[in-house]
């Protein structure tokens, strides 16, 4: 069936401002994604999962401008003893970047891949996967533009965190970054990522987690308040594996954040979870996807959002529960903190279920501060503004508790920290 005039012209100039990378390992991938791209078509307003967030910036021919955060605040992550990945406007750069070797793990740079490669069993295979039912548009388009990009396999546990670093030095960036991480049988590695990454960022990371083996994941998303982002995990989980990920962002005109998770193997346990911190002209989307395909597998998805000065939070949740995913344990909840009467929250979680033992639930709720709580604190001596913030640390604490690291929990409680006092200041 032809698409819709406006989905066309608006596809067609998109692919027309893009060059698709020629040869190698991946090109078959490429193809097929850029077939699939141009059967769907990029989002419009008028798709269901995308009538919270408007795509129009997200697909446009060319990346609207973004200035670049000019504050002396040190980096996320930087007093973590950590393998450091760096990329500039979505280029990789080596001078800045630790030596691609450590223990347990091997790692390449997706543009300098040989054409023989471990990465191409499984390059655009979980994306492609995880566009059934719904489909990713933005996804398929980075399979067939990606210009770079980190490819990982973990054969052990890896003694300390691999940082991707993303910095944004041009206004008109425009960066598409494609990982891919295979973690093997009794593997298990924590991947952090934080930085602006371009004026518009589209990201898709790929995890295929075996029997056994465990990932972790945290991101924070921020500086920067002009840039635009679209990300995309998709995630394959074995028998007995673990994925966490948790995502942090505290800036941004406009982020959307897309996590799309298939338990294959029985006794799999997933958690999903972010916070937000928005003010004023920011938009916050987070759409996720769990599929639970064995037996006796958890998930959890934990959100919370803190708006403010007209900004906007959004959550689409979606537990499918297939037939035979017996003894499935689902939990799901989104709720937001509103500080005025001008910031919006829009729900949308969602259960279907094809199993009859099963344990799944989800809520969802907005709210003001707590004035109970508030007149506690400001009763025992604290100035309102600190007592406001204490309450707000309290509301995201069960979304940062999913980080299984005390110490990686203590930087994200510090990042939320100071925002909270820049804004209060």
């Amino acid at each position: 069936m032809a698409l819709p005039q406006p989905k066309q012209t608006a596809t067609d100039a998109r692919l027309a401002a893009l060059d698709l990378p020629e040869g190698g390992w991946s090109a078959p991938a490429r193809q097929s994604a850029l077939a699939r791209l141009q059967a769907m078509g990029l989002p419009g307003a008028r798709d269901e999962y995308w009538k919270y967030t408007r795509p129009d910036t997200l697909v446009a021919a060319e990346a609207p401008t973004a200035a670049v955060f000019q504050g002396d605040e040190p980096l996320v992550f930087d007093g973590v003893d950590r393998l450091k990945i760096v990329f500039r406007d979505g280029v990789f750069d080596a001078e800045a970047s630790d030596p691609l070797a450590l223990e347990h793990i091997e790692i390449a740079r997706l543009a300098d891949a040989a054409d023989i490669h471990w990465a191409q069993d499984l390059y655009g295979k979980l994306e492609e996967n995880g566009q059934s039912p719904v489909e990713r548009p933005l996804a398929a388009l980075n399979t067939a533009f990606a210009t770079d990009g980190i490819l990982m396999r973990v054969t052990g546990k890896v003694s300390k965190p691999v940082a991707l670093i993303y910095y944004h030095e041009s206004e008109t960036s425009d960066a598409i970054l494609h990982h891919v991480v295979k973690v093997e049988e009794g593997g298990d590695v924590t991947v952090l990522e934080n930085g602006p990454a371009a004026a518009r960022f589209n990201e898709v990371m790929e995890v295929d987690v075996a029997d056994g083996a465990g990932f972790h994941h945290i991101r924070a998303q921020g500086r920067d308040h002009e840039r635009r982002a679209a990300t995309h995990i998709f995630a394959r989980l074995g028998t007995e594996s673990t994925f966490k990920t948790f995502t942090l962002t505290v800036n941004g005109v406009l982020t959307r954040n897309e996590c799309v998770v298939e338990l294959t193997g029985d006794d799999a346990v997933c958690h999903i979870a972010g916070a937000c911190m928005g003010d004023g002209d920011f938009h916050h989307d987070d759409t996720v996807f769990v599929t639970h395909d064995a037996v006796n597998c958890e998930s959890r998805q934990v959100f919370k959002k803190v708006l403010r000065n007209g900004a906007t939070g959004v959550f689409q949740g979606k537990i499918l529960v297939k037939q035979g995913a017996q003894k499935t344990d689902g939990y799901q909840i989104s709720q937001s903190l509103l500080l005025d009467e001008d910031s919006q929250f829009l729900a949308k979680p969602e259960l279907e279920i094809y199993a009859d033992d099963v344990a799944c639930s989800h809520g969802s709720t907005s709210g003001a501060i707590d004035e109970d709580g508030l007149f506690y604190l400001r009763a025992r001596g604290l100035p309102r503004g600190i007592a406001e913030d204490l309450l707000t640390i309290a509301f995201i604490a069960e979304a940062v508790q999913e980080i299984e690291d005390e110490s990686l929990q203590e930087e994200i409680v510090g990042r939320v920290e100071a925002w909270l006092l820049r804004r209060r200041g």
